[in-house]
């Protein structure tokens, strides 16, 4: 078990909103509309970040309320220790700060990652292949972080270094070299340890789709494209030797921020860009399926996964249950209707949403 209590208050279209008795399986249960996926939303973030939807806090809060929104979920950890009760809530005086408590204390949205592994699947992934460098880089992230909970420490003081480097070299006076040498340093250190992050994330990711059967899903092949040097001298050098070449451009042209994830479909050789969108959809829930079983490892983990089940054939659908099943996962899964969900009805704890309120059923 992970995650059990689950309040939300004034978020989305759900005022007042409590689910209660979680089990390993979880369904939620209604039309498009109802209010399934703002549940999902709110438990996701529980994570580090800006959820699933990557929405403004502003977006989350409802149109009804006073301006803010909370979360409240009480967790129960491994090993037997006492539960713990995680909070997450903006204000109106402040709409676009996410606060966070845990046990009543005051503490930062990175600190999430050491109590709780989260991952998801929604529709709006299908085109991750396709998609920019931006979309599988933060994906890419996402599953680090599962795996690395001080993977968000990195990836935060990275991007405040970058953003500090790129507002420095946007002055229309030439910026200190020494303060820009400080702000590069900051780079280098946590731009290694990021990149190191990605890099061990896929390496596990690769052995654990190495060990899943060949069907019924695709088996995606992995390869991370550094968009600059990889160590720390060459990006410190390339740092230095590019500021002329950055300021023209208005932002900084090397670092693991211009990095790749490559994925590819094993067996044709073919870049998953170019699959068809059955086999792009059936690598991601390869990769998905074997970061849920890596990220159980530890932590907690919660698997969200957005109307995943009514797109699979019968096959599919019993693999799928069987190996969130195995993966240690407590998962979270919605749909229309019950009917896709037969194998795993009797072990699922199932809720009703219509209008942004829940019933159990």
């Amino acid at each position: 078990m992970a995650l059990d209590r689950i309040n939300l208050s004034s978020f989305r279209n759900h005022a007042e909103t409590a689910l209660d008795g979680a089990r390993r399986f979880n369904l939620l249960v209604g039309e498009n509309g109802a209010g399934k996926t703002n549940v999902l939303e709110a438990i996701s973030l529980f994570a580090p970040g800006r959820g699933l939807r990557r929405a403004a806090l502003a977006e989350m809060a409802s149109s009804g309320g006073a301006g803010g929104f909370s979360v409240g979920a009480t967790l129960d950890p491994l090993d037997g220790e006492e539960p713990v009760r995680l909070g997450t809530y903006t204000d109106a005086a402040q709409p676009g700060r996410r606060r966070v408590r845990v046990n009543g204390s005051e503490t930062s949205a990175i600190s999430l990652g050491e109590w709780l592994a989260i991952g998801w699947l929604t529709p709006a992934m299908d085109r991750l292949f396709m998609d920019s460098a931006g979309g599988r880089r933060r994906f890419l992230d996402r599953l680090a972080l599962a795996i690395r909970p001080d993977h968000a420490r990195h990836a935060s003081r990275y991007e405040n270094a970058l953003r500090e480097r790129n507002r420095l070299l946007s002055d229309e006076s030439a910026p200190d070299p020494a303060w820009l040498d400080g702000i590069e340093a900051q780079m280098v250190e946590h731009g290694g340890e990021l990149i190191a992050g990605r890099l061990s994330t896929i390496i596990r990711l690769k052995k654990a789709i190495a060990e899943l059967p060949e069907e019924p899903f695709a088996r995606p092949e992995l390869t991370y494209s550094a968009g600059g040097p990889e160590t720390p001298g060459e990006f410190r050098e390339a740092l230095r030797s590019g500021r002329s070449r950055d300021r023209a451009a208005g932002r900084t042209l090397t670092g693991p921020h211009r990095d790749d994830l490559l994925v590819s479909m094993a067996g044709k050789d073919m870049p998953a860009a170019n699959c068809s969108t059955g086999e792009q959809k059936a690598m991601l829930i390869a990769i998905i399926l074997a970061h849920a079983e890596l990220a159980a490892a530890g932590r907690p983990n919660v698997l969200l996964l957005d109307e995943v089940a009514a797109h699979l054939d019968p096959l599919r659908r019993k693999a799928l249950f069987d190996r969130l099943r195995a993966s240690g996962a407590q998962v979270w899964l919605t749909g229309t209707e019950l009917a896709p969900f037969a194998d795993i009805r009797e072990e699922a704890a199932i809720w009703q949403v219509e209008g942004g309120a829940v019933r159990r059923l």
